[in-house]
């Protein structure tokens, strides 16, 4: 039996090595969006490119909250409109968004930029965790809100920063957990029921 040696042109195979090292794109999803690009017009192609150089010539981290933003201080903590004495603490900048569409909490941010996580390396120096200790040598922030995702991880993240700021008098807080609106109690898994159920308010 004879096999084909035939392969792609370098630079397609390049391409598609390089859209497989970004998270969640597989080899097959690589080589559609590589070949995607190949038909794509030039000026669009162009477009493109331009605005991921862009991302990288202008884009820094705040040196205050560590939000991913073009101007330093970032607008979130450049608003003298926001609550100053409360800092909600992310693990990505993705985590700020998705808690700003909310449009309920109107305090600052700090985002850790990953979590601890030995089993790839990862421990708390490798975190923005001193900055954020560093931001709490005032008398400004009351409280501080932890809200890492609900897994080992951050679970893991969350009880070692609350650790550290346990006694410097700042008050402590998780985002509450529980049932979505319109779930059934049947599909809830126990973890969730039960944190539903330590959680419960008056009504």
């Amino acid at each position: 039996m004879t096999y084909s040696s035939y392969s792609a042109a370098e630079p397609v195979g390049r391409l598609v090595q390089e859209f497989h090292k970004l998270p969640g794109i597989g080899p097959k999803s690589a080589q559609r969006l590589t070949y995607h690009l190949v038909r794509m017009p030039e000026d669009e192609a162009r477009s493109l490119a331009e605005a991921i150089l862009a991302v990288k010539d202008r884009i820094i981290l705040c040196s205050t909250c560590y939000n991913i933003t073009e101007s330093d201080p970032c607008d979130l903590c450049n608003n003298p409109a926001r609550d100053q004495s409360r800092i909600c603490v992310v693990e990505e900048a993705l985590d700020v968004l998705a808690i700003e569409r909310t449009g309920v909490y109107k305090g600052l941010f700090h985002v850790l930029h990953g979590v601890i996580s030995p089993m790839n390396g990862i421990g708390p120096d490798d975190l923005k965790i001193q900055p954020l200790l560093a931001r709490l040598k005032g008398d400004e922030v009351k409280e501080i809100v932890l809200a890492t995702n609900p897994n080992l991880e951050g679970e893991a993240t969350a009880m070692y920063v609350h650790k550290l700021i346990s006694g410097l008098g700042v008050k402590v807080t998780r985002p509450a957990r529980g049932l979505p609106v319109g779930g059934d109690l049947e599909y809830a898994d126990e973890v969730t029921l039960g944190r539903a159920m330590e959680g419960r308010q008056d009504f």
